[in-house]
């Protein structure tokens, strides 16, 4: 068996077990070795390959399930032709983030608000509008990041306009923020 077929087995035997990497690096590790002379190149990264391919879930950071109800073929949950459309209009074409859209020349995609990858499913009611910037900025943050992380922006803006209204408004979300502690990681410099 190769790297792939040895993570996928390991996962298929802990259906919906949160797991991190390293038991599963260690059981494939050992299996690989059975019949390779050399231990196997980042089963780590197989791992995260099929979180992409939509074989696994990410449940947090370095925590992964196989959740054998919700294996499925990715290209069966992207949106239709005809969804994008009706996501489109309801949005008026524009990105739901920074409001700019066609009209500005701005690409806009549907975007899944569940990502795929956990489960999300090609519906209107998980489809949103988002501009390239803002659907790109959503795949590499979750999207309360990129929520906080264009407040904090927006914050600094306010403050050297001189806009307290905006400033207080972003100081009033970015405290919820913090009260609730979510995305603690990304630091508000008051």
């Amino acid at each position: 068996m190769n790297i792939k077929e040895l993570v996928k087995t390991y996962f298929k035997q802990h259906p919906n077990e949160e797991l991190t990497h390293a038991p599963v690096v260690d059981w494939v590790t050992k299996e690989y070795l059975k019949t390779h002379p050399s231990p196997p190149r980042d089963p780590w990264r197989t791992i995260r390959g099929l979180y992409q391919d939509g074989f696994l879930v990410k449940v947090r950071k370095g925590v992964y399930k196989y959740d054998p109800e919700l294996e499925y073929d990715r290209e069966l949950e992207e949106f239709s032709v005809s969804q994008r459309e009706i996501i489109f209009e309801r949005d008026s074409y524009k990105c739901v983030i920074c409001g700019l859209g066609r009209a500005d020349g701005l690409e806009i995609h549907a975007d899944h608000i569940i990502p795929k990858e956990r489960g999300g499913k090609a519906t209107i009611e998980n489809g949103q509008t988002l501009c390239s910037k803002h659907n790109i900025q959503k795949k590499h943050y979750k999207q309360t990041e990129s929520g906080k992380r264009m407040f904090i922006r927006l914050y600094e803006l306010s403050k050297q306009n001189n806009d307290d209204e905006i400033r207080n408004f972003c100081e009033q979300i970015l405290e919820i923020y913090e009260t609730n502690n979510v995305n603690g990681h990304i630091v508000w410099k008051r």
